[in-house]
């Protein structure tokens, strides 16, 4: 599973995978773009970095925080771009993509939507056992992203046996 904390600045990349029952961190990275290379330019490095994340991690999906635009709207409008240079870049590798509300991301990992980045991050460890993790928050939060992902993927499939039964 790659998780995705888009940014324009900051994205933040993490390979989450099950290990029996558990989650492990396989990888994770923050792709940095210059300041002060045109917005263009800055969505090509964060498309290329997603592809080749996905190349080397051959992940089964992508999971991606959603953008939220009840904050300050410019800001949304750059994420908004940079999510979808990382959508085109999963698209191209034919890999589903799923989205997440920071609220539903919070839910999964602490059980609390009201968690900062502090308790998301100690939650990532002590709750679910990641090791290892990032000192970069937006690799954090990716890791965040991708756990999320992959307990409710669970809680879906469950949800379609019971249906189906």
């Amino acid at each position: 599973m790659l998780g995705v904390d888009p940014g324009m600045a900051n994205v933040g990349l993490a390979v989450v995978a099950m290990q029996g029952r558990r989650p492990t961190l396989a990888w994770a990275t923050t792709v940095v773009t210059p300041r002060d290379l045109p917005d263009p330019a800055r969505l090509e490095q964060i498309h290329g970095a997603v592809r080749a994340a996905i190349a080397r991690h051959r992940p089964v999906a992508v999971a991606l925080e959603r953008v939220a635009w009840n904050v300050n709207k410019q800001s949304a409008l750059a994420v908004a771009r940079a999510t979808g240079v990382i959508l085109l870049a999963a698209a191209q590798a034919e890999i589903p993509v799923e989205e997440y509300g920071p609220l539903e991301v919070k839910m999964a990992v602490t059980g609390q939507g009201n968690a900062d980045k502090a308790q998301v991050r100690a939650a990532l460890g002590k709750l679910q056992g990641l090791g290892d993790l990032p000192s970069s928050p937006d690799a954090a939060d990716a890791a965040a992203v991708a756990l999320c992902h992959l307990t409710q993927s669970r809680l879906r499939r469950a949800a379609r046996a019971v249906g189906a039964g």
